[in-house]
């Protein structure tokens, strides 16, 4: 039996991809930091998610939805531009911006099993709702497939 593992094994000898989950606010821009923090020490890639909602309530009465959440993605890519060449050649962070379909979690499992995440980190909810229903991030915590850092 040869002493290397065949395939890809998950978690072995530190992080190769560190899934941020990001929707513009406050904490998950704080969880992207912190994932930034995490990847550069790691030396790992950073793969910054962004969770494009199908539908909402106001597609239902002709909102534009995917303009809308189209500009946040783009907005969020020059955020996100900015702030790494701010730290370019102090901190080297290979990084990419990833944008899938459908709700938070169920998005942010699709991208967590494609990229081959090692680790997730999203941010704290800020909304009160969740505390009833349950938040993203209790729920990829109980989902137990990745080690989950939620970021208040």
């Amino acid at each position: 039996m040869s002493g290397r593992p065949q395939g890809f094994e998950r978690g072995t000898d530190g992080p190769k991809v560190i899934v941020a989950g990001v929707d513009g606010s406050e904490s998950s821009l704080r969880a992207a930091s912190y994932a930034s923090g995490l990847a550069r020490r790691q030396n790992a890639l950073l793969a910054l998610v962004y969770v494009q909602p199908l539908t909402t309530a106001g597609a239902a009465f002709g909102v534009p939805v995917a303009d809308t959440t189209e500009e946040i993605a783009e907005g969020l890519v020059a955020e996100i531009r900015e702030a790494a060449e701010r730290v370019r050649g102090i901190w080297d962070v290979r990084w990419e911006f990833h944008i899938f379909r459908g709700d938070p979690y169920n998005g942010l499992v699709t991208a967590a099993d494609e990229l081959k995440a090692d680790a997730v980190v999203v941010g704290a909810s800020e909304s009160a709702g969740h505390r009833i229903v349950g938040s993203v991030a209790v729920r990829l915590v109980k989902a137990g497939r990745w080690p989950v850092t939620v970021v208040p």
